[in-house]
Protein backbone atom coordinates (compact mmCIF):
# COMPACT_ATOMS: atom_id res chain seq x y z
CA UNK A 1 0.00 0.00 0.00
CA UNK A 2 1.90 2.99 -0.83
CA UNK A 3 1.29 6.62 0.60
CA UNK A 4 -1.03 8.83 -1.11
CA UNK A 5 -0.37 12.23 -1.90
CA UNK A 6 -1.96 14.93 0.32
CA UNK A 7 -4.02 17.27 -0.12
CA UNK A 8 -4.51 21.38 1.18
CA UNK A 9 -8.03 20.84 1.74
CA UNK A 10 -9.84 19.49 4.14
CA UNK A 11 -12.14 16.56 3.26
CA UNK A 12 -15.55 17.08 2.33
CA UNK A 13 -18.66 15.67 4.75
CA UNK A 14 -19.78 12.31 4.06
CA UNK A 15 -22.81 10.49 5.21
CA UNK A 16 -24.52 7.32 4.78
CA UNK A 17 -23.70 3.69 5.29
CA UNK A 18 -20.11 2.94 6.02
CA UNK A 19 -19.69 1.16 2.07
CA UNK A 20 -20.84 4.46 1.00
CA UNK A 21 -18.29 6.63 3.38
CA UNK A 22 -15.60 4.02 2.00
CA UNK A 23 -16.24 4.51 -1.46
CA UNK A 24 -16.72 8.51 -1.31
CA UNK A 25 -13.22 8.58 0.85
CA UNK A 26 -11.74 6.71 -2.42
CA UNK A 27 -13.15 8.39 -4.82
CA UNK A 28 -11.41 11.44 -3.69
CA UNK A 29 -8.67 9.66 -3.64
CA UNK A 30 -6.16 11.63 -1.34
CA UNK A 31 -5.18 12.13 2.30
CA UNK A 32 -4.66 15.43 4.10
CA UNK A 33 -2.13 16.25 6.37
CA UNK A 34 -3.51 16.99 9.54
CA UNK A 35 -1.56 20.13 10.65
CA UNK A 36 -2.70 21.94 7.49
CA UNK A 37 -6.62 22.47 8.71
CA UNK A 38 -6.72 21.39 12.48
CA UNK A 39 -4.38 23.47 14.83
CA UNK A 40 -6.25 21.37 18.03
CA UNK A 41 -5.58 18.43 16.79
CA UNK A 42 -1.79 20.02 15.98
CA UNK A 43 -1.44 21.24 19.77
CA UNK A 44 -2.79 18.10 21.13
CA UNK A 45 0.23 16.11 19.62
CA UNK A 46 2.37 18.12 20.63
CA UNK A 47 1.61 17.39 24.31
CA UNK A 48 1.44 13.79 24.15
CA UNK A 49 3.35 12.26 26.63
CA UNK A 50 6.22 10.70 24.51
CA UNK A 51 5.43 6.75 25.84
CA UNK A 52 1.69 6.94 23.56
CA UNK A 53 2.02 4.00 21.33
CA UNK A 54 1.26 4.82 17.74
CA UNK A 55 0.63 3.39 14.58
CA UNK A 56 3.00 5.08 11.97
CA UNK A 57 2.96 2.72 8.72
CA UNK A 58 1.17 0.16 6.78
CA UNK A 59 1.94 -1.67 3.72
CA UNK A 60 0.67 -4.46 1.90
CA UNK A 61 2.51 -7.26 -1.07
CA UNK A 62 0.76 -9.33 -3.96
CA UNK A 63 2.82 -11.06 -6.12
CA UNK A 64 4.21 -14.39 -7.31
CA UNK A 65 7.18 -15.23 -4.26
CA UNK A 66 7.37 -16.88 -1.14
CA UNK A 67 5.61 -15.99 1.99
CA UNK A 68 8.68 -14.31 4.17
CA UNK A 69 9.54 -12.62 0.78
CA UNK A 70 6.06 -11.04 0.62
CA UNK A 71 6.12 -10.25 4.84
CA UNK A 72 9.33 -8.24 3.89
CA UNK A 73 8.02 -6.52 1.11
CA UNK A 74 5.26 -5.47 3.38
CA UNK A 75 7.66 -4.55 5.80
CA UNK A 76 9.46 -2.09 3.53
CA UNK A 77 6.06 -1.08 2.03
CA UNK A 78 4.46 0.25 5.53
CA UNK A 79 7.88 1.88 6.46
CA UNK A 80 7.98 3.93 3.39
CA UNK A 81 4.25 4.92 4.18
CA UNK A 82 5.58 6.12 7.22
CA UNK A 83 7.87 8.70 5.72
CA UNK A 84 11.25 7.02 7.38
CA UNK A 85 12.16 3.87 5.33
CA UNK A 86 15.78 3.30 6.36
CA UNK A 87 15.92 4.37 9.79
CA UNK A 88 12.83 2.72 11.21
CA UNK A 89 13.19 -0.50 9.87
CA UNK A 90 16.44 -0.95 11.00
CA UNK A 91 15.57 0.38 14.37
CA UNK A 92 12.77 -2.44 14.76
CA UNK A 93 13.30 -4.16 18.26
CA UNK A 94 10.65 -6.48 17.84
CA UNK A 95 8.74 -8.87 14.84
CA UNK A 96 5.60 -10.37 15.87
CA UNK A 97 4.46 -12.91 12.88
CA UNK A 98 1.53 -15.40 12.88
CA UNK A 99 1.69 -18.53 12.09
CA UNK A 100 0.76 -19.31 8.76
CA UNK A 101 -0.05 -22.50 6.55
CA UNK A 102 4.22 -22.02 5.68
CA UNK A 103 6.94 -24.32 7.46
CA UNK A 104 9.34 -21.63 8.81
CA UNK A 105 10.06 -22.23 12.10
CA UNK A 106 11.05 -18.81 12.67
CA UNK A 107 9.84 -16.28 9.91
CA UNK A 108 10.37 -12.91 11.83
CA UNK A 109 14.16 -14.15 11.38
CA UNK A 110 13.66 -13.91 7.56
CA UNK A 111 12.02 -10.62 7.62
CA UNK A 112 14.56 -8.98 9.89
CA UNK A 113 17.69 -10.04 7.68
CA UNK A 114 15.52 -8.85 4.73
CA UNK A 115 14.97 -5.42 6.27
CA UNK A 116 18.30 -4.53 8.21
CA UNK A 117 16.81 -4.96 12.18
CA UNK A 118 19.70 -7.08 12.84
CA UNK A 119 18.73 -6.42 16.65
CA UNK A 120 15.40 -7.16 16.41
CA UNK A 121 13.64 -10.04 19.05
CA UNK A 122 11.80 -12.56 16.75
CA UNK A 123 8.07 -13.48 18.12
CA UNK A 124 5.92 -16.23 16.06
CA UNK A 125 2.00 -16.34 17.86
CA UNK A 126 0.58 -20.41 17.35
CA UNK A 127 -2.48 -20.84 15.55
CA UNK A 128 -5.47 -19.86 18.07
CA UNK A 129 -3.75 -16.65 19.41
CA UNK A 130 -5.75 -13.77 17.82
CA UNK A 131 -4.26 -11.42 15.40
CA UNK A 132 -5.47 -9.00 17.77
CA UNK A 133 -3.46 -10.33 20.40
CA UNK A 134 0.11 -9.27 18.67
CA UNK A 135 -1.06 -5.55 18.01
CA UNK A 136 -2.02 -5.48 21.70
CA UNK A 137 1.38 -7.12 22.90
CA UNK A 138 3.44 -4.68 21.14
CA UNK A 139 1.20 -1.52 21.83
CA UNK A 140 1.87 -2.57 25.60
CA UNK A 141 5.19 -3.03 25.18
CA UNK A 142 6.04 0.43 23.70
CA UNK A 143 3.26 1.79 26.64
CA UNK A 144 5.38 0.61 29.09
CA UNK A 145 9.03 1.37 27.58
CA UNK A 146 10.33 -2.51 26.94
CA UNK A 147 10.67 -1.44 23.12
CA UNK A 148 10.35 1.57 20.99
CA UNK A 149 9.41 0.00 17.41
CA UNK A 150 7.47 -3.55 16.90
CA UNK A 151 6.49 -4.61 13.83
CA UNK A 152 3.65 -6.85 13.12
CA UNK A 153 3.57 -8.65 9.60
CA UNK A 154 1.88 -11.62 8.27
CA UNK A 155 1.78 -13.39 4.80
CA UNK A 156 0.58 -15.99 3.13
CA UNK A 157 1.78 -17.99 -0.57
CA UNK A 158 -0.68 -20.50 -1.21
CA UNK A 159 -1.99 -19.21 -4.95
CA UNK A 160 2.03 -19.24 -5.74
CA UNK A 161 2.14 -23.18 -4.06
CA UNK A 162 -1.20 -23.90 -6.37
CA UNK A 163 0.49 -22.87 -9.69
CA UNK A 164 3.40 -25.20 -8.57
CA UNK A 165 1.51 -28.18 -8.00
CA UNK A 166 -0.36 -27.54 -10.80
CA UNK A 167 2.84 -27.35 -13.09
CA UNK A 168 3.79 -30.30 -11.32
CA UNK A 169 6.43 -29.01 -8.65
CA UNK A 170 6.50 -27.89 -5.72
CA UNK A 171 7.13 -24.04 -4.49
CA UNK A 172 10.52 -23.27 -2.80
CA UNK A 173 10.51 -21.86 0.72
CA UNK A 174 13.78 -20.49 2.17
CA UNK A 175 15.39 -23.24 4.57
CA UNK A 176 15.91 -22.51 8.52
CA UNK A 177 17.60 -25.33 9.80
CA UNK A 178 17.87 -25.21 13.35
CA UNK A 179 16.25 -21.77 13.70
CA UNK A 180 14.15 -20.73 17.15
CA UNK A 181 12.18 -17.90 17.64
CA UNK A 182 13.10 -15.54 20.54
CA UNK A 183 9.31 -15.56 21.96
CA UNK A 184 6.99 -18.29 20.80
CA UNK A 185 2.92 -17.35 21.76
CA UNK A 186 0.85 -20.56 22.25
CA UNK A 187 -2.61 -21.04 22.95
CA UNK A 188 -3.96 -22.91 26.40
CA UNK A 189 -7.60 -23.86 25.56
CA UNK A 190 -9.18 -26.29 22.81
CA UNK A 191 -10.82 -24.96 19.96
CA UNK A 192 -13.04 -28.70 19.31
CA UNK A 193 -14.54 -30.58 21.99
CA UNK A 194 -13.71 -34.41 21.44
CA UNK A 195 -17.37 -35.40 20.95
CA UNK A 196 -16.84 -33.40 17.60
CA UNK A 197 -13.85 -34.46 16.84
CA UNK A 198 -15.30 -37.99 17.08
CA UNK A 199 -18.02 -37.69 14.57
CA UNK A 200 -15.53 -35.24 11.81
CA UNK A 201 -16.69 -32.10 12.81
CA UNK A 202 -13.35 -30.26 12.52
CA UNK A 203 -13.76 -28.01 9.24
CA UNK A 204 -14.29 -24.69 10.15
CA UNK A 205 -17.78 -24.43 7.25
CA UNK A 206 -19.08 -27.44 9.26
CA UNK A 207 -18.92 -25.40 12.52
CA UNK A 208 -19.95 -21.91 10.81
CA UNK A 209 -23.02 -23.49 8.80
CA UNK A 210 -24.08 -25.01 12.49
CA UNK A 211 -24.18 -21.46 13.78
CA UNK A 212 -25.70 -20.20 10.66
CA UNK A 213 -28.27 -22.64 10.90
CA UNK A 214 -29.01 -21.96 14.64
CA UNK A 215 -29.41 -17.94 14.18
CA UNK A 216 -32.11 -18.48 11.33
CA UNK A 217 -33.71 -20.47 14.10
CA UNK A 218 -33.62 -18.31 16.79
CA UNK A 219 -34.68 -15.35 14.47
CA UNK A 220 -37.51 -17.63 13.13
CA UNK A 221 -36.22 -17.41 9.24
CA UNK A 222 -37.71 -19.55 6.53
CA UNK A 223 -34.94 -21.39 4.86
CA UNK A 224 -35.41 -19.42 1.90
CA UNK A 225 -35.61 -15.81 3.51
CA UNK A 226 -32.65 -16.89 5.67
CA UNK A 227 -30.41 -17.89 2.67
CA UNK A 228 -31.25 -14.67 0.97
CA UNK A 229 -30.52 -12.55 3.81
CA UNK A 230 -26.84 -14.12 3.91
CA UNK A 231 -26.55 -13.63 -0.01
CA UNK A 232 -27.72 -9.80 0.39
CA UNK A 233 -25.09 -8.97 2.70
CA UNK A 234 -22.47 -11.09 0.90
CA UNK A 235 -23.50 -8.95 -2.39
CA UNK A 236 -23.02 -5.51 -0.07
CA UNK A 237 -19.25 -6.83 0.47
CA UNK A 238 -18.92 -7.96 -2.91
CA UNK A 239 -20.03 -4.40 -3.73
CA UNK A 240 -17.33 -2.90 -2.09
CA UNK A 241 -14.57 -5.17 -3.15
CA UNK A 242 -15.02 -3.97 -6.52
CA UNK A 243 -13.69 -0.96 -5.59
CA UNK A 244 -10.79 -2.29 -3.79
CA UNK A 245 -7.62 -2.03 -5.66
CA UNK A 246 -6.00 -4.87 -3.68
CA UNK A 247 -8.57 -7.00 -3.80
CA UNK A 248 -7.61 -10.58 -4.95
CA UNK A 249 -11.37 -11.55 -6.51
CA UNK A 250 -13.43 -8.06 -7.36
CA UNK A 251 -15.55 -10.06 -9.95
CA UNK A 252 -19.60 -9.10 -9.83
CA UNK A 253 -21.31 -11.42 -7.60
CA UNK A 254 -25.08 -11.01 -7.22
CA UNK A 255 -27.27 -11.87 -4.10
CA UNK A 256 -29.18 -14.68 -6.51
CA UNK A 257 -25.86 -15.69 -7.90
CA UNK A 258 -24.34 -16.03 -4.51
CA UNK A 259 -27.10 -17.81 -2.80
CA UNK A 260 -27.15 -20.27 -5.62
CA UNK A 261 -25.33 -23.79 -5.75
CA UNK A 262 -23.53 -24.39 -9.26
CA UNK A 263 -20.28 -25.72 -10.53
CA UNK A 264 -18.48 -22.46 -10.07
CA UNK A 265 -20.09 -21.82 -6.70
CA UNK A 266 -20.29 -25.56 -5.40
CA UNK A 267 -22.08 -25.96 -2.11
CA UNK A 268 -19.57 -26.72 0.66
CA UNK A 269 -22.00 -26.89 4.13
CA UNK A 270 -25.52 -26.05 4.20
CA UNK A 271 -26.23 -23.10 3.84
CA UNK A 272 -23.10 -22.15 2.30
CA UNK A 273 -21.03 -22.45 -1.19
CA UNK A 274 -17.41 -21.37 -2.18
CA UNK A 275 -18.53 -17.86 -2.53
CA UNK A 276 -19.61 -17.72 1.23
CA UNK A 277 -16.26 -18.99 2.52
CA UNK A 278 -12.67 -16.86 2.65
CA UNK A 279 -10.83 -17.56 0.20
CA UNK A 280 -7.02 -17.94 0.90
CA UNK A 281 -5.48 -19.21 -1.89
CA UNK A 282 -3.88 -15.93 -2.89
CA UNK A 283 -0.33 -14.75 -2.03
CA UNK A 284 -1.06 -11.66 0.39
CA UNK A 285 0.83 -10.51 3.08
CA UNK A 286 0.33 -6.77 5.29
CA UNK A 287 2.83 -5.57 8.21
CA UNK A 288 2.38 -2.62 10.55
CA UNK A 289 4.49 -0.50 12.19
CA UNK A 290 3.61 0.69 15.54
CA UNK A 291 5.73 2.85 17.74
CA UNK A 292 5.97 5.14 20.64
CA UNK A 293 5.71 9.21 19.87
CA UNK A 294 8.44 9.12 20.69
CA UNK A 295 10.49 7.31 18.57
CA UNK A 296 7.98 8.84 15.53
CA UNK A 297 9.38 12.53 16.20
CA UNK A 298 13.09 10.63 16.25
CA UNK A 299 12.63 9.37 13.01
CA UNK A 300 11.20 12.49 11.90
CA UNK A 301 7.24 10.58 10.84
CA UNK A 302 5.29 13.04 10.18
CA UNK A 303 2.57 13.56 12.36
CA UNK A 304 -0.40 13.31 9.46
CA UNK A 305 1.49 10.00 9.45
CA UNK A 306 0.15 8.75 12.82
CA UNK A 307 -3.11 6.57 13.53
CA UNK A 308 -3.86 6.07 17.49
CA UNK A 309 -5.07 2.84 19.20
CA UNK A 310 -7.80 4.06 21.45
CA UNK A 311 -9.10 0.22 22.25
CA UNK A 312 -7.24 -3.23 21.46
CA UNK A 313 -8.85 -5.80 23.41
CA UNK A 314 -9.46 -9.88 22.99
CA UNK A 315 -10.89 -12.73 25.16
CA UNK A 316 -8.22 -15.34 25.31
CA UNK A 317 -10.72 -18.20 27.19
CA UNK A 318 -12.50 -20.52 24.28
CA UNK A 319 -15.59 -22.70 24.71
CA UNK A 320 -15.91 -25.14 21.85
CA UNK A 321 -19.03 -24.74 19.88
CA UNK A 322 -21.32 -27.41 20.97
CA UNK A 323 -20.34 -26.84 24.93
CA UNK A 324 -22.25 -22.82 24.42
CA UNK A 325 -25.73 -23.03 25.76
CA UNK A 326 -27.06 -21.11 23.05
CA UNK A 327 -25.20 -21.70 19.39
CA UNK A 328 -26.47 -18.51 17.79
CA UNK A 329 -24.26 -16.19 20.36
CA UNK A 330 -20.83 -15.34 21.08
CA UNK A 331 -21.50 -13.22 24.52
CA UNK A 332 -17.56 -12.80 24.67
CA UNK A 333 -17.47 -10.51 21.90
CA UNK A 334 -20.90 -8.43 22.91
CA UNK A 335 -18.49 -8.44 26.47
CA UNK A 336 -15.83 -6.22 24.62
CA UNK A 337 -18.08 -4.52 22.38
CA UNK A 338 -19.62 -2.63 25.95
CA UNK A 339 -15.96 -2.16 27.05
CA UNK A 340 -14.84 -0.53 24.04
CA UNK A 341 -17.77 1.61 23.70
CA UNK A 342 -17.64 2.63 27.13
CA UNK A 343 -13.96 3.67 26.67
CA UNK A 344 -14.59 5.83 24.24
CA UNK A 345 -17.82 7.28 25.38
CA UNK A 346 -20.01 6.52 23.13
CA UNK A 347 -22.03 3.38 20.67
CA UNK A 348 -20.44 1.45 18.40
CA UNK A 349 -22.87 1.88 15.73
CA UNK A 350 -21.94 5.79 15.75
CA UNK A 351 -18.42 4.22 14.35
CA UNK A 352 -17.69 5.64 10.99
CA UNK A 353 -15.62 2.59 9.31
CA UNK A 354 -16.35 -1.02 10.14
CA UNK A 355 -14.34 -3.98 9.15
CA UNK A 356 -15.59 -7.36 10.67
CA UNK A 357 -14.10 -10.48 10.63
CA UNK A 358 -15.97 -12.65 7.60
CA UNK A 359 -14.47 -16.08 7.08
CA UNK A 360 -18.05 -16.77 6.63
CA UNK A 361 -21.15 -15.25 6.93
CA UNK A 362 -22.50 -15.69 10.35
CA UNK A 363 -19.26 -14.74 11.87
CA UNK A 364 -20.73 -10.85 10.61
CA UNK A 365 -23.73 -11.37 11.48
CA UNK A 366 -23.33 -12.68 14.43
CA UNK A 367 -21.00 -9.90 15.64
CA UNK A 368 -23.39 -7.05 14.05
CA UNK A 369 -25.96 -8.54 16.90
CA UNK A 370 -23.28 -8.75 19.87
CA UNK A 371 -22.18 -5.26 18.92
CA UNK A 372 -25.36 -3.55 18.57
CA UNK A 373 -23.97 -2.76 14.29
CA UNK A 374 -27.01 -1.73 12.10
CA UNK A 375 -28.68 -5.31 10.58
CA UNK A 376 -28.76 -3.67 7.15
CA UNK A 377 -25.26 -2.26 6.96
CA UNK A 378 -22.15 -3.53 5.00
CA UNK A 379 -19.05 -4.18 7.42
CA UNK A 380 -16.68 -3.91 5.76
CA UNK A 381 -13.67 -1.37 4.05
CA UNK A 382 -11.84 -4.16 2.36
CA UNK A 383 -14.77 -6.05 0.71
CA UNK A 384 -14.19 -9.20 3.25
CA UNK A 385 -12.72 -12.56 3.16
CA UNK A 386 -14.15 -14.01 0.44
CA UNK A 387 -13.56 -11.28 -2.45
CA UNK A 388 -10.88 -9.14 -1.21
CA UNK A 389 -8.89 -12.43 -0.13
CA UNK A 390 -8.09 -14.06 3.02
CA UNK A 391 -5.03 -15.13 4.07
CA UNK A 392 -4.26 -17.48 6.41
CA UNK A 393 -4.37 -15.92 9.92
CA UNK A 394 -3.03 -12.64 8.47
CA UNK A 395 -6.67 -10.71 7.46
CA UNK A 396 -6.51 -8.60 10.44
CA UNK A 397 -3.41 -7.03 9.33
CA UNK A 398 -4.82 -6.84 5.05
CA UNK A 399 -8.08 -4.84 7.42
CA UNK A 400 -5.78 -2.28 9.59
CA UNK A 401 -3.30 -1.72 6.29
CA UNK A 402 -6.59 -0.77 4.15
CA UNK A 403 -8.61 1.05 6.85
CA UNK A 404 -5.55 3.73 7.99
CA UNK A 405 -5.50 5.58 4.62
CA UNK A 406 -9.36 6.06 4.81
CA UNK A 407 -8.58 7.00 9.05
CA UNK A 408 -6.00 9.55 7.88
CA UNK A 409 -8.39 11.11 5.12
CA UNK A 410 -10.94 11.17 8.10
CA UNK A 411 -9.24 12.24 10.94
CA UNK A 412 -12.19 12.81 13.56
CA UNK A 413 -13.49 9.22 12.20
CA UNK A 414 -13.09 6.05 14.21
CA UNK A 415 -12.50 2.70 12.66
CA UNK A 416 -13.40 -0.36 14.21
CA UNK A 417 -11.35 -3.66 12.83
CA UNK A 418 -12.48 -7.31 15.02
CA UNK A 419 -10.90 -10.45 14.78
CA UNK A 420 -12.09 -14.04 15.10
CA UNK A 421 -10.14 -16.84 15.72
CA UNK A 422 -11.12 -19.88 15.51
CA UNK A 423 -14.90 -20.77 15.59
CA UNK A 424 -16.13 -17.83 16.67
CA UNK A 425 -13.87 -18.76 20.32
CA UNK A 426 -11.73 -15.76 21.17
CA UNK A 427 -12.72 -12.07 20.00
CA UNK A 428 -10.71 -9.05 19.16
CA UNK A 429 -11.28 -5.82 19.08
CA UNK A 430 -9.58 -2.28 17.84
CA UNK A 431 -10.44 0.84 17.49
CA UNK A 432 -8.32 3.45 15.69
CA UNK A 433 -8.25 7.14 15.02
CA UNK A 434 -5.74 9.61 13.38
CA UNK A 435 -7.22 11.98 16.28
CA UNK A 436 -5.73 11.53 19.85
CA UNK A 437 -7.91 10.06 22.03
CA UNK A 438 -7.37 12.09 24.91
CA UNK A 439 -6.71 8.84 27.77
CA UNK A 440 -4.64 5.96 27.21
CA UNK A 441 -5.54 2.99 24.94
CA UNK A 442 -7.82 0.40 26.63
CA UNK A 443 -4.94 -2.66 26.34
CA UNK A 444 -6.93 -5.75 27.82
CA UNK A 445 -7.46 -9.04 27.89
CA UNK A 446 -10.79 -9.69 29.29
CA UNK A 447 -10.73 -13.63 29.76
CA UNK A 448 -12.94 -13.81 32.78
CA UNK A 449 -15.36 -11.55 31.98
CA UNK A 450 -16.05 -13.51 28.69
CA UNK A 451 -16.00 -16.52 30.50
CA UNK A 452 -18.28 -15.46 33.21
CA UNK A 453 -20.78 -14.18 30.24
CA UNK A 454 -20.35 -17.34 28.20
CA UNK A 455 -22.78 -20.32 29.41
CA UNK A 456 -21.87 -23.91 29.04
CA UNK A 457 -23.61 -27.28 29.05
CA UNK A 458 -22.44 -30.35 29.30
CA UNK A 459 -21.45 -32.40 25.90
CA UNK A 460 -21.86 -36.14 26.00
CA UNK A 461 -19.45 -38.75 24.69
CA UNK A 462 -21.98 -40.91 23.24
CA UNK A 463 -26.00 -41.25 23.62
CA UNK A 464 -28.66 -43.55 23.20
CA UNK A 465 -32.02 -42.31 23.06
CA UNK A 466 -34.07 -39.42 21.94
CA UNK A 467 -32.45 -35.56 21.43
CA UNK A 468 -33.91 -32.28 20.34
CA UNK A 469 -31.98 -30.72 17.74
CA UNK A 470 -30.39 -27.38 18.21
CA UNK A 471 -28.41 -27.22 15.25
CA UNK A 472 -27.80 -28.95 11.44
CA UNK A 473 -25.80 -28.63 8.25
CA UNK A 474 -24.99 -31.61 5.79
CA UNK A 475 -21.41 -31.67 3.72
CA UNK A 476 -21.75 -32.69 0.21
CA UNK A 477 -20.48 -35.32 -1.84
CA UNK A 478 -20.31 -33.22 -5.60
CA UNK A 479 -23.93 -31.34 -5.40
CA UNK A 480 -25.80 -33.40 -3.77
CA UNK A 481 -26.49 -33.77 0.28
CA UNK A 482 -24.18 -36.49 2.11
CA UNK A 483 -24.03 -36.28 5.48
CA UNK A 484 -25.80 -34.64 8.30
CA UNK A 485 -24.54 -33.53 11.53
CA UNK A 486 -26.31 -32.56 14.35
CA UNK A 487 -25.89 -30.68 17.90
CA UNK A 488 -28.43 -32.18 19.78
CA UNK A 489 -29.80 -31.22 23.23
CA UNK A 490 -30.47 -34.36 25.65
CA UNK A 491 -31.99 -32.80 28.28
CA UNK A 492 -31.38 -29.37 29.99
CA UNK A 493 -27.86 -28.36 30.84
CA UNK A 494 -27.39 -31.84 28.49
CA UNK A 495 -26.32 -32.23 24.93
CA UNK A 496 -24.35 -34.70 22.07
CA UNK A 497 -23.31 -34.40 19.24
CA UNK A 498 -24.09 -37.05 15.97
CA UNK A 499 -23.75 -37.89 12.59
CA UNK A 500 -26.03 -39.70 9.65
CA UNK A 501 -25.77 -40.94 5.56
CA UNK A 502 -29.17 -41.28 5.62
CA UNK A 503 -30.55 -38.93 2.29
CA UNK A 504 -33.69 -38.58 3.69
CA UNK A 505 -32.39 -37.01 6.95
CA UNK A 506 -30.13 -34.75 4.56
CA UNK A 507 -32.97 -33.82 2.85
CA UNK A 508 -34.60 -32.51 5.55
CA UNK A 509 -31.64 -30.07 6.50
CA UNK A 510 -31.55 -28.32 3.31
CA UNK A 511 -35.51 -27.53 3.39
CA UNK A 512 -35.66 -26.01 6.91
CA UNK A 513 -37.36 -29.09 8.83
CA UNK A 514 -34.68 -30.57 11.15
CA UNK A 515 -34.41 -28.27 14.00
CA UNK A 516 -36.18 -28.46 16.61
CA UNK A 517 -37.85 -32.11 16.16
CA UNK A 518 -36.35 -35.28 17.64
CA UNK A 519 -33.87 -37.82 16.59
CA UNK A 520 -32.90 -41.14 17.66
CA UNK A 521 -28.85 -41.35 18.87
CA UNK A 522 -27.05 -44.16 18.88
CA UNK A 523 -24.16 -44.02 20.20
CA UNK A 524 -22.16 -41.27 17.98
CA UNK A 525 -25.13 -41.99 14.98
CA UNK A 526 -28.47 -40.76 14.11
CA UNK A 527 -30.77 -43.76 13.38
CA UNK A 528 -33.73 -43.32 11.24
Amino acid sequence: MRPTELAASPPAEVTGSFADLVLKIRARGALRPIDRWDSGILVSMSSLDPRTPVLVGVGTARTDAEAAELMAMAAESAAADAGSSTSLLSSVDRICVPQGTWSYPDPGRLVAARIGARGAATCLARLGVPQQTLINDGLRAIAVGHVEVVLVVGGEARARARRAEKAGTVAAETAQNGAVPDVVMDREDDFISRPEIDVGLTQPVLQYALIENALGAAENERTDDHRMSIAELWERFNVVARSNPDAAFPGALSAAELATASSENRPLAFPYNKWHASQWTVDQAAALVLCSVEAARFHNIPADRWVFPLVGIDATHAVSLSRRRQLHRWPAMGVLGRAAAEHIGRPLDAVELVELYSCFPAAVRVQQRELGLPLAGTPTVTGGMAFAGGPFNNFVYQAVADMVPLLRAQPASLGLVSTVCGLLTKPGLALWSATPGGAPPLLSDLASEAAASTGQVEVAEEHNGPATVASCTVSYRGMEPARTFVVADIEPGRRCVAWSDAPALAESVVTGDLIGTDVHVAGKEIRT
